[in-house]
This record gives C-alpha cells, sequence and structure tokens, in this order.
C-alpha cells in the first residue's frame, strides 16, 4: 500500500517530507504536509487504537468528486525573518 502511494503520488512530482516504518512494516507513516497516512499490521491498529484517540474530534465530511493531483509543490505560508546588524554610534 506505501509503495503504490509513494509511486502515485510521485508520478505526480509529490514527495514525503518523511517516511518512517518501511523496515519492520508494523506501521507506516508517510507526511505530505497536509495530509499524514498510517498504515499498520492488523494486530499493531489493534494495540494502538488511535481511533479511540479521536473519537470526540468534530467530523467532515469529504467531498466525492475527484479532485485532480497538485503537479506543483504548494508553497508553504512560512515567512521568515531577516535580522539586520544594528551599527553602534
Amino acid at each position: 500500500m506505501a509503495d503504490h502511494i509513494d509511486g502515485t503520488l510521485a508520478a505526480h512530482k509529490i514527495r514525503p517530507l518523511s517516511l518512517e516504518g518501511f523496515s519492520t512494516s508494523q506501521w507506516v507513516v508517510m507526511d505530505f504536509a497536509d495530509v499524514i497516512v498510517h498504515i499498520f499490521r492488523t494486530d499493531v491498529r489493534k494495540h494502538y487504537a488511535l481511533e479511540k484517540l479521536w473519537g470526540d474530534a468534530k467530523r467532515l465530511r469529504i467531498p466525492t468528486e475527484r479532485v485532480p493531483l497538485v503537479s506543483e509543490p504548494i508553497p508553504t505560508t512560512k515567512k521568515r525573518s531577516v535580522r539586520r546588524a544594528v551599527k553602534g554610534p
């Protein structure tokens, strides 16, 4: 599953910020900034029961129409502050 997700998004030049868990494949985490993918082995999923952590979260309806994948990376909104040296008297 993780290879399929990675390959499909890579074809659209979308790369994850980080990948964890590929070596053991018990719990794979793929961080795409706005979306984080968790892929569990069945027994590991039951053990951690992440759904219980978010049980009181507001539910959102996901649109049923297909949204085309973005071919360009989405720019971040982080602004860098620039400090300038202040000359003494």
